[in-house]
């Protein structure tokens, strides 16, 4: 599986895509290589825009500080890194070789970063509206995942809490089915043994957060 097919999106310029995949490790090793972070930088104010614009869009009633909460759990290092393994984004990268000795490929800063470098190419090959297409593909499990009633709480927390409180606790069972790079997870939240809700999402975090929030009503 290529990482044009993992995207979703097919390069018209193939060599945005591959500049978007040269970490500064290997710049250091071959000047003429210029490295990815101009992209990381436009890619991170994509991502940004896209998120927010939708969440604009999508949650009228989450005001501004809760849709920056929302944002900010979204578009952080280990969810970008997340989204970057589950499309196998270190498979592809072109590092140093003391990076690669270092398991560069499998590093959550080098995977997020890179990630936004290539969100910055697909932009700069389609568009933005391209980009938002891309973008919301891979993330709106996860946005709907973080949103919130206000307080900011995740489902997961406000559940355990409300339990909590009659000496009760969730247990999570997930499951995952499809290959890799198109990979689908489905949980179950039992309490007490009796399931309380089922949700799906593209990785187990969002899986048991969909669930939870079923659990809530």
């Amino acid at each position: 599986m290529s990482l044009e097919s993992a995207l979703g999106h097919s390069f018209a310029d193939p060599d945005l895509l591959g500049a978007a995949l040269i970490h500064r490790s290997h710049t250091a090793e071959n000047p003429s290589d210029p490295d990815n972070e101009r992209l990381e930088f436009l890619g991170d104010a994509v991502l940004q825009l896209v998120v927010t614009d939708y969440l604009y869009a999508n949650h009228a009633h989450l005001r501004e500080g809760e849709m920056a909460k929302v944002r900010s759990a979204c578009v952080n290092r280990d969810e970008l890194a997340e989204i970057a393994g589950r499309l196998e984004v270190g498979r592809h990268l072109r590092l140093g070789v003391g990076e690669e000795q270092s398991g560069g490929r499998d590093k959550p800063s080098i995977l997020a970063d890179t990630m936004e470098a290539v969100l910055a190419a697909v932009y700069l090959d389609g568009g933005l509206e391209e980009a938002r297409r891309v973008i919301l593909d891979h993330w709106t499990d996860l946005i709907e995942a973080k949103v919130t009633e206000p307080g900011g709480r995740d489902y997961k927390t406000r559940l355990q809490e409300l339990l909590a409180a009659g000496g009760l606790r969730p247990e999570y069972v997930v499951e995952g089915e499809g290959p890799d790079h198109a990979r689908r997870f489905f949980a179950k939240v039992t309490v007490d043994g009796a399931v309380r809700g089922e949700g799906s999402g593209k990785s187990k975090k969002e899986a048991e957060q969909a669930a939870a929030k079923a659990a809530l009503g």
